[in-house]
């Protein structure tokens, strides 16, 4: 029977060969979106995300954060001194209609949204500055213009796609009339969490996304970002947001499809596209292993051939239940296991059930923060750096008992030896994150403007 078994999970075991191919899969794709030439055809589109340099642990001052990357929107009002960060947050609910609605009307509810919050924090009549964590795949013309290219993670609202979101935000605060409010800075999740582990270590080079989705962003030279239109100033590099969730979408992760990755493609509203994400993120995890599982079900090599309405409803198996499961280790009682069973109305099953579940589930997982760790490794390797910290944040990365230990141990494997790096939790990137690049792109702007005034012979302050 374990031979059976071993037979039908086989596929997701790769080889170190395998994963030093995805690497070199990887560096070609993130070379051909950096390239002005190769960039219009490559599936990984690196875009330059206008964020130059980290914190230098300086700024101050009130601002808003709104954080838009899925079902629950929050707005953030964050004051930052020096090091003190204080935060306070509301989390607010995009309806079903309104995500496969308008754009206008999703504007429109965020403003809405924000007044009631500005409302509540006696806010309404000061002007203040907003940064936005847009968490979609952007081309950034500026740091506070971005076009949405396409939309994911269930979202469908007509007439956003190839449009400024800054624009249509400021477009829907236009027509209340009774918010100053101003966005500075337009950034995704992945900047988010490389700028809030930056405000702690002066080292995070890297932001890494483990949650409903994958993405990563890193600081590159802008001699590499041929791209680049932006000045040349000091400092010499930019953050890049690598969209390497799309990795694959050529065709070039075909080799490591399972049939299981294909199926669950093919069911997705962007089938074709996000091809590295889907054997990843959390979006999907939950579903690979339910197909799997089921596929050993009907063989009679789980629950004597029995399943249940719940096990056979396409996305039913939540990708919680993965870490659930996977949290009883060694625990020969199988109490979550169990739990999740009982959850499924599966109720007739063995010790030996419970084993095969768990072992569908950590290699459905292992497999997935594999990948993601040859991400990671590719971007050290190509940044070459001595020393980098990587900013995490995700509820995958958070709450699965085994993925930051699994990841630490293959980037080590695969990063060039002499490379020193550590996987640092994000504490909520994409609020604080927000805030802090717009607090910078504020210090900034300050600066030019003293540096100006100095070379024109005008005291500051005048």
């Amino acid at each position: 029977m374990r031979i059976k078994v071993e037979n039908v999970v086989k596929p997701f075991i790769l080889s170190d060969d395998d994963y030093k191919k995805i690497m070199d899969v990887m560096l070609d794709s993130f070379n051909q979106g950096l390239g002005k030439e190769t960039n219009a055809k490559a599936a990984v589109k690196m875009f330059p995300t206008y964020v130059r340099s980290v914190p230098d642990g300086t700024e101050t001052g009130k601002v808003l954060a709104l954080d838009l990357g899925g079902t629950n929107f929050r707005i953030l009002l964050i004051s930052l001194d020096g090091q003190e960060v204080n935060m306070e947050s509301k989390i607010f609910l995009i309806p079903q209609a309104i995500m496969t609605g308008t754009g206008e009307q999703l504007f429109d509810h965020i403003a809405e949204c924000i007044h009631k919050f500005m409302k509540d924090h006696d806010l309404l009549f000061h002007k203040i500055p907003l940064g936005f964590t847009f968490s979609f795949p952007c081309r950034q013309e500026g740091l506070n213009k971005a076009i949405l290219t396409h939309w994911t993670k269930g979202f469908k609202c007509a007439g956003v796609e190839g449009h400024d979101i800054v624009q249509l935000l400021h477009e829907a605060i236009e027509r209340r009339g009774d918010i100053d409010v101003n966005c500075l800075a337009v950034i995704n999740d992945t900047v988010g969490a490389l700028m809030s582990c930056a405000h702690e270590d002066r080292k995070c080079a890297v932001g890494l996304i483990l949650g409903t989705g994958t993405n990563a962003c890193y600081i590159e030279t802008l001699e590499n970002t041929e791209l680049w239109d932006g000045d040349t100033d000091e400092p010499h590099q930019v953050m890049i947001n690598t969209e390497w969730g799309a990795l694959g979408n050529d065709g070039s992760l075909d080799f490591i499809m399972t049939d299981y990755d294909k199926q669950v493609d093919k069911h997705s509203i962007n089938a074709g596209q996000q091809i590295y994400e889907k054997m990843i993120s959390g979006m999907y995890m939950g579903e690979i292993a339910r197909l799997v599982i089921e596929k050993l079900r009907k063989a009679k090599l789980l629950f004597n051939g029995k399943g249940s309405e719940e096990l056979s409803e396409r996305g039913r198996f939540y990708t919680k239940y993965v870490s659930e499961i996977e949290s009883d280790g060694d625990d020969s009682s199988f109490k979550c296991t169990k739990q999740v069973f009982a959850e499924l109305n599966l109720t007739k099953y063995t010790d030996e059930d419970c084993r095969i579940v768990q072992y569908v589930c950590s290699l459905v997982s292992t497999r997935a923060a594999y990948l993601a760790s040859a991400g990671i490794a590719t971007l050290l390797n190509k940044m070459n750096r001595p020393e980098v910290t990587i900013g995490v944040d995700g509820s995958l990365y958070r709450f699965h008992p085994h993925f930051h230990d699994l990841m630490e141990e293959k980037i080590r494997q695969l990063v060039k030896p002499g490379i020193k790096f550590k996987l640092m939790l994000s504490h909520d990137g994409s609020g604080k994150g927000a805030a802090i690049v717009t607090a910078v792109a504020n210090r900034l702007a300050l600066e030019k403007e003293q540096k100006l005034n100095a070379k024109n012979g005008i005291p500051n302050g005048e």
